[in-house]
């Protein structure tokens, strides 16, 4: 894992991100239905755990943070996923290392699925990569919109999915998607390309 710093000075972003973490700071979120027809027959949660995580490797804007380094970027990043304990109807926060063969990654994280999702407490697997960022889902409940407050004082830029339950619409499969992004370093357009390759990669998937 490498940290690149950005020279903040000759960045072509460097407006833009100044007046979203100093003066107008502010995160967003916007919900979208992915068509996840194509993984009908794949196991729904690891698989898209592993299609979101490819398309935040391709793209800078979601792989941008802010550390005790300073302003920078990961050269690659990982999944923390919540797991959810069937017994005492509580979730907990665990990660997995990513790998570009999806079937290596799949095995990474049944291991840790299995050793974890009957966990009690709330991080059960030490040595959570600074390289990673949050997924959740909702298995239950299909929604229109998701907004997650950051207490913070505004600093959190890496990104926070959450999916929902998906619903049978005309012969095709949609899931609802939440991405939740800071606006320093991440506008609409990059939401709206991020959604654009995430699509592309699930209707092209094959194991």
């Amino acid at each position: 894992m490498e940290f690149r710093l950005i020279d903040l000075e000759n960045w072509e972003r460097k407006e833009v991100y100044s007046h979203f973490i100093n003066e107008v700071v502010c995160s967003y979120s916007i919900t979208v239905d992915i068509d996840i027809t194509n993984l009908k027959d794949k196991r729904l949660y690891p698989t898209m755990i592993w299609l979101l995580t490819s398309t935040v490797n391709e793209m800078p804007e979601f792989r941008t943070s802010l550390n005790d380094k300073g302003l920078g970027i990961y050269s690659d990043m990982h999944p923390m996923y919540t797991v959810f304990n069937k017994e005492n109807k509580n979730f907990s926060g665990i990660w997995s290392y990513y790998s570009t063969d999806y079937n290596e990654f799949l095995k990474n994280y049944e291991s840790d699925s299995s050793v974890y999702s009957s966990s009690t407490g709330y991080s059960p697997k030490e040595g959570t990569p600074e390289n990673s960022f949050n997924i959740s889902m909702l298995p239950w409940l299909n929604f229109t919109s998701v907004n997650i407050n950051v207490y913070d004082e505004g600093r959190f830029l890496l990104p926070i999915f959450t999916m929902g339950k998906y619903t049978d619409k005309g012969g095709r499969r949609m899931l609802p998607l939440s991405v939740q992004v800071h606006h320093a370093v991440c506008d609409g357009y990059h939401v709206g390309l991020f959604v654009e390759k995430l699509q592309k990669k699930i209707d092209d998937f094959c194991e």
